[in-house]
């Protein structure tokens, strides 16, 4: 007997006719002998109504009663499947997070899972019925209810796993697995039957949306199995697992792209020690991530340019921010330029191949595609583009590094 727990996303909770869908799924687990945890999302498109209506309220709304609305969705998600399954003759019982309790730290929005109460839980396993848990929601220490950002029902899934020391958990999408790029821009995409932790973790951080990055950085950690899954085909999904379970181990294993993006030029930086540290504790300070970051050559012995690229829709606090650190820093114009990508190709198989930029760098020029930066990891090769060459460049790279599906 195998303990087992299922995740399943706001589109596979989306209505009734759905839930039950989920519910014949969950019954099927059971009815294999196997004991089953299920985590939830709100409905698609649930969360974000309630956001609009906290705005509606108050642009400025108190995080901690922010929270108190936005998570709701996941309630009423939790009772429906425990009520349809009981309904398929399967008992079921339904959690909140308070309740046993997913404690976490007082960030809200943006909270951290600290611990999972297990207790009520286990009770309720080795009873027998299916436990079904609300992704997404936490409490803090005095008992304030928290939520863990958005994608945050699959850190919850896999946080759960953890704590129950399960045997695997599955998280039911949209698709049907990890693929080797996006299929809507590359229709010889292929999906990978399995994908390391460090790969997923890189696609996730790099722009692939089927899991979110803190849920993979935790099953790494914890050594939890993950299965990537459709909630509307019965086909096999994808294994995220430690690199020593991948027999052959291909070069690249994706390619990857972020709209995400936009590039900041600071023109002529005095070129002397505390500049640039000046710009970049000025954004940190705001709490604005700095991707990609080039450095030029001075233009003379007095001043440089620095280019790097932050989140689009940080932009315009970017800009100000900067703006109002120039009598500080001493740059003389700042440029702003949202019309650029990141693509990115990933693999473990760089750590032990030559040859893998050139390719990359080569693909592209030989398209008239031209890079504007660049950055690297021990298996990732992120370019910052035009975004008009998006679809192109993703096509390009996913051939050059023989990633097409035969014909």
């Amino acid at each position: 007997m195998s303990l087992i727990v299922m995740k399943f996303g706001g589109t596979s909770m989306a209505g009734i006719e759905r839930i039950r869908n989920v519910a014949a799924r969950v019954k099927r687990e059971v009815e294999a002998g196997n004991r089953v945890a299920v985590v939830v999302s709100a409905m698609a498109g649930e969360t974000d109504r309630l956001v609009a209506l906290c705005r509606e309220a108050s642009p400025l709304a108190a995080p901690a009663e922010y929270d108190v609305v936005v998570s709701s969705g996941e309630q009423v998600t939790t009772g429906l499947l425990a009520i349809a399954l009981n309904a398929a003759g399967i008992r079921a019982r339904s959690f909140q997070g308070w309740q046993l309790p997913v404690t976490t730290s007082d960030a809200h929005g943006v909270a951290r899972i600290q611990e999972i109460g297990t207790a009520a839980l286990r009770a309720t396993l080795d009873g027998g019925a299916v436990a079904v848990i609300p992704g997404f929601q936490g409490v803090t220490a005095d008992g304030r209810v928290t939520t863990l950002g958005r994608g945050g029902s699959d850190t919850s899934a896999v946080a759960v796993a953890a704590a129950l020391k399960a045997d695997r958990c599955d998280i039911y999408t949209d698709v049907e697995g990890v693929y080797t790029t996006d299929p809507r821009i590359v229709p010889r995409a292929r999906k990978l039957a399995r994908i390391t932790y460090e790969e997923m973790l890189e696609l996730a951080s790099v722009g692939a949306k089927v899991l979110q990055t803190r849920s993979v950085e935790l099953a790494m950690k914890e050594k939890v199995r993950l299965a990537v899954l459709s909630s509307f085909s019965d086909e096999p999904g994808t294994l995220v697992v430690d690199e020593d379970e991948i027999v052959e181990q291909e070069l690249i294993a994706g390619v990857a792209y972020d709209r995400n993006e936009a590039k900041v030029t600071i023109v002529a930086v005095p070129d002397r020690p505390g500049a640039v540290a000046a710009i970049f504790g000025a954004l940190a300070g705001a709490n604005i991530n700095v991707d990609m970051i080039v450095q030029n050559i001075a233009h003379d012995s007095a001043t440089t340019d620095v280019t790097f690229t932050v989140p689009r829709t940080e932009l315009a606090r970017a800009k100000a921010i900067l703006e109002g650190a120039r009598g500080e820093v001493g740059f003389e114009r700042l440029i702003a330029d949202e019309n650029v990508v990141k693509v990115s190709v990933v693999g473990v198989g760089m750590k032990s191949h030559a040859g893998v930029a050139v390719t990359m760098f080569r693909a592209l020029a030989d398209r008239g595609i031209n890079i504007q930066a660049i950055t690297t990891s021990e298996i990732k090769i992120s370019v910052l583009i035009a975004e008009e060459y998006l679809e192109l460049a993703v096509r390009v790279l996913h051939t050059a590094y023989g990633l097409d599906a035969a014909a």
